[in-house]
């Protein structure tokens, strides 16, 4: 949700300070200073700032584009730069997050292909927040297809940390449909293989398998 817009003028003054630190300091703290406005019109900077080389920056940029939400969408996949790793992968974090399906074509390519553990982690769980119900009945369940069909592939990612993001991105996308149906089960015969000693040799993944298999039991 966005926050109630501050006047552009204010925006403007925030821009051009990030846009004119000098020290890795003080773009952190004009960063975040833009990113608790939550205004649209941060937006482009924000998504800027993503590419530069300042972790903490990047965590505020971020977190901002999250407040501003869908408006940050499509700024973010418009300019999502293929030389630049840490910028595609701060845009993943922030768009897993939103639950836009616009961006569901780029959390498909982060959880298969990715080189980055977290990064496949955040788009597995971000494929289980997209925000399906407010589409036609086809088109949420052509996309809940896909959904499904990546985190059932990256179930055999060879990082723990990737399954467990599975698990908890499996539970997301099933809870809402009711006890029954295909959905349910076809989550179950995953998450049953991950709860499963002989399949999974990470304990805390096969606890959380568990859960979320007793949640998927519950009305």
């Amino acid at each position: 949700m966005i926050c109630s817009e501050p006047p552009t003028a204010l925006i403007e003054t925030l821009i051009r300070e990030v846009r004119e630190a000098d020290s890795a300091l003080s773009l952190l703290q004009t960063t975040r200073r833009l990113a608790a406005a939550a205004h649209p019109e941060a937006v482009p900077c924000l998504v800027e700032v993503l590419g530069f080389n300042n972790p903490g920056a990047a965590v505020a940029a971020v977190d901002g584009l999250i407040a501003i939400g869908e408006p940050a969408v499509e700024p973010l996949l418009a300019n999502l730069d293929e030389h630049n790793y840490g910028a595609r992968a701060w845009a993943v974090r922030a768009l897993a997050t939103i639950g836009d399906v616009r961006g569901l074509g780029l959390l498909e390519e982060a959880l298969g292909q990715d080189i980055g553990p977290s990064v496949r982690r955040a788009a597995a769980k971000g494929l289980g927040q997209l925000k399906l119900s407010a589409l036609p009945g086809d088109e949420a369940e052509a996309l809940r297809q896909r959904c499904f069909s990546a985190l059932e592939a990256a179930a055999d990612d060879g990082e723990w940390v990737v399954r467990y993001g599975v698990i908890v991105g499996l539970e997301q996308l099933v809870l809402p449909l009711g006890t029954s149906g295909p959905w349910r089960q076809r989550a179950g015969q995953v998450l049953e293989r991950l709860a499963s000693a002989t399949s999974e040799d990470t304990e805390v993944v096969r606890l959380r398998a568990r859960v979320a298999l007793e949640r998927l039991k519950q009305p």
